[in-house]
């Protein structure tokens, strides 16, 4: 039986970290959340986005869910949410979807505090009051099936789908064969390989959501007059060496592992847990996708890169993997494996078996290199005017 060593949680599964999240509803507060989080220390995470106070609603459904989700992920101990006191999405409301079992949650208003300045001094306290309550938890033995492990890639090259990406669908086939779940998702890149995914689905339902979700991300980008086939890979892509979308697809789903589809979740929404493989919808924008797996309730992030890429997250640790020798050189400090070793002859079992032992060890308590350099890139997924349409009829 693998474990790892995790907060425990009444609320769910453990945690990889234990953080106070600072959730801004809207970018009005968003400055806030950040002075506040910097002034309290490591263990108070910021949560700033784009997202304004009184979006359509579809969006502030999408919103909202993803907002909910960030507090609840096992990474986070307590929540504090802040809002200006104005926007659609009610203080109230989201702190009573984040409050789960013995959760705690505070909530500040701009307005109603007084202002910016007594908002970062008030909310400061109210931040250090919540990591004084969740301080004292400590680490214990925990099963590998209580992981929710997302991957993601971003910067791919040639060396992405014969190297990083197989490598660490190799630790999702470990994850899964210990009980776990594995999600991956980037919709827009299933296209040109939706039919071997097909083929990997568990259930007839599973198979027609997944080709429905591949089918309405190409129809809304071209609503917005965009070629999806066309447009991929992207020029970063292809002076990487990839030279169609089939070619970047067959790469991206190889990361996922060989382990059946069991199921495809929207943006953001709770991924089970022992679930197996699960896809989860989202945009092919990498920050963004991670967003939606950690509110998803992901402990731990893979993300593989060809060229290079340094995102992070502020809540859940992100582990670099590249199977470029040059990058892996090159860009050393930002990187936790080294996946090319399969170029010159490891085998994908080894290096997915390094990968799945990183798993663990970053679980455990390891810090990814994103984590060192306080790498903590955050982003919600925006709703395109098609796409609120299109949800707006079928509503």
């Amino acid at each position: 039986m693998t474990t790892f060593e995790g907060y425990p949680r009444s609320h769910g599964p453990p945690g990889a970290r234990n953080y106070v999240a600072v959730i801004p509803v809207s970018v009005a507060t968003a400055p806030i959340a950040d002075e506040i989080a910097a002034q309290g220390g490591a263990q108070i995470r910021s949560t700033p986005h784009q997202m304004g106070g009184d979006p359509p609603a579809a969006a502030r459904k999408q919103i909202f869910r993803t907002l909910a989700g960030v507090g609840t992920n096992p990474n986070v101990g307590a929540s504090l949410i802040i809002g200006l006191g104005t926007e659609a999405i009610g203080l109230d409301e989201l702190a009573d979807a984040v409050a789960v079992g013995e959760r705690r949650v505070e909530t500040i208003s701009v307005r109603e505090t007084g202002g910016t300045i007594a908002t970062v001094t008030s909310g400061t306290e109210i931040a250090d009051s919540l990591w004084q309550s969740i301080r004292t938890i400590e680490r214990t033995s925990c099963d590998a099936s209580q992981l929710r492990f997302g991957v993601e890639c971003g910067g791919s090259d040639a060396t992405s789908g014969i190297a990083a990406n197989p490598a660490v669908g190799a630790a999702c086939d470990q994850l899964v064969g210990d009980g776990g779940t594995a999600t991956f998702s980037e919709t827009p890149e299933f296209i040109g390989a939706e039919h071997i995914l097909t083929d990997r689905c568990d259930s007839q339902s599973v198979r027609d959501r997944l080709l429905e979700r591949v089918n309405s991300r190409e129809a809304a980008a071209e609503l917005m007059g965009v070629d999806m086939r066309g447009a991929q890979p992207t020029p970063g892509n292809q002076e990487g060496g990839l030279t169609t979308i089939e070619e970047k697809s067959l790469g991206a789903i190889s990361k996922g592992g060989t382990s059946p589809v069991r199921g495809i979740v929207d943006y953001a929404e709770t991924l089970p847990v022992g679930g197996g493989l699960v896809l989860m919808d989202t945009p092919g924008y990498d920050v963004e996708s991670v967003v939606g797996k950690v509110a998803g309730g992901a402990q731990v992030i893979a993300f593989t890169t060809g060229r290079g890429s340094t995102t992070g997250n502020p809540l859940a640790p992100v582990i670099k993997v590249t199977g470029n020798p040059k990058t892996a050189t090159q860009l050393a400090n930002n990187m936790d494996i080294d996946a090319s070793t399969v170029v010159s002859g490891e085998s994908l079992e080894s290096v997915g078996s390094r990968i799945y032992d990183e798993l663990i060890a970053v679980a455990s308590g390891k810090r990814t290199a994103a984590e060192v350099r306080q790498l903590e890139e955050f982003a919600i997924n925006e709703l395109q005017p098609n796409e609120l349409a299109k949800r707006q009829e079928s509503a």
